[in-house]
């Protein structure tokens, strides 16, 4: 009891500035009331009680318990917006990869050209493979298509970006210059290779015609239409192991360089201690993405020589393309093609698993 007004134990447990705020309210409200009550009158400890408790009750109360239960609302909320705008487009990725991959899968296990009943034949397709000498010369060509390329790429890429990423007059076109290909579609790369390594009348025979040189056989030649086709593609495609250099070759400290520059390493000495060791995990993941887009090469056959001469240029996806839908053998394309997955998948891995072994971050 406190100037005649009874304070409550959740009033007595507040801050001093709470219990003068209610004491002073309380006196306000008996002076005002006093000519009205009895002399013997005494406040009502219920209601006194229950005013403290209302107006304390979000600080001491049960609603302390409301933020936490609010955020985890807010995230609940927030996922579920998340999702229903991600989900249309995830449904419609999943469908157009999961579906076709379990139903080619299926295909793979039969006889079937598209048009009568399939029968189902098992593991034969793949036995098929075996004995198939057309895919194993597909098989050859593209081994050895990705040997010869990829380090080429690699090392080509890694020293034309050294090369931009100097300060020199109009470097700005060098680089536009070269990222150019990269842009243009498979199948013009392909048209416009035709002219100009036509047999008769391609700009690169009249070129040598004016050097006095012998001429080529080029894309009609089985000897060298595979060194062709690498040529072609490798203008096509250095840009991106170029840009993918020259990004990381920006993200080199100058400060390593110029420490090691005041040690006296020559600029071999800075490139091989300093800088090659800072592009190892851009090499291994351009490696990976070089190793699968060729593993995959198929437009640029397909509107260059269409797999010849004589099969020369065949490579895997392209004997997939002809026995599906030139010769209708679906089955025998879908195994085919799960085999190249198989492949790639394999390789992929190991080299994942070399660049772990080596400590290298590259993914």
């Amino acid at each position: 009891m406190k100037h005649g007004i009874l304070i409550s134990d959740h009033e007595k447990a507040g801050g001093g500035g709470v219990r003068r705020r209610h004491a002073a309210a309380g006196s306000g409200a008996a002076l005002t009331a006093g000519s009205d009550a009895r002399p013997d009158a005494r406040p009502d400890a219920r209601s006194g009680a229950g005013f403290a408790a209302d107006d304390l009750g979000g600080a001491f109360g049960p609603g302390r318990e409301k933020p936490k239960w609010t955020a985890r609302r807010r995230r609940v909320v927030a996922n579920l917006t998340g999702w229903s705008f991600a989900a249309p487009a995830t449904l419609i990725i999943l469908g157009l990869t999961l579906f076709p991959a379990a139903w080619a899968f299926l295909i793979s296990r039969e006889h079937w050209n598209g048009i009568t009943p399939a029968r189902q034949i098992g593991w034969d397709n793949y036995r098929l493979m075996l004995q198939d000498s057309d895919f194993r010369s597909a098989v050859n060509h593209t081994v050895l298509f990705t040997v010869l390329y990829v380090p080429v790429v690699l090392v080509l890429g890694m020293f034309l970006a050294i090369a931009l990423n100097r300060k020199i007059r109009f470097i700005s076109f060098y680089r536009t210059a070269l990222f150019v290909p990269l842009v243009v579609s498979a199948a013009a790369t392909g048209i416009l290779a035709n002219f100009v390594f036509d047999q008769q009348f391609g700009l690169a025979n009249n070129l040598l015609r004016v050097l006095h040189l012998p001429q080529q056989g080029f894309l009609a030649d089985r000897h060298e239409v595979m060194w062709v086709i690498a040529l072609i593609y490798l203008w096509t495609d250095l840009a991106f192991s170029v840009i993918v250099y020259l990004a990381a070759l920006q993200d080199i400290p100058t400060d390593c360089l110029e420490a090691a520059r005041m040690d006296g390493a020559n600029r071999w000495q800075q490139f091989r201690h300093v800088i090659l060791p800072s592009l190892a995990p851009v090499t291994v993941f351009v490696g990976v993405w070089e190793t699968i887009s060729v593993l995959q090469i198929f437009e640029l056959v397909l509107t260059t020589t269409h797999g010849g001469p004589l099969g020369a240029s065949q490579t895997v996806v392209y004997f997939v393309y002809n026995q599906a839908f030139n010769l209708s053998r679906y089955g025998y394309g879908s195994a085919v093609a799960y085999t190249l997955f198989g492949a790639t998948l394999v390789i992929t891995l190991g080299l994942f698993a070399y660049a772990r072994r080596s400590k290298i971050e590259a993914f």
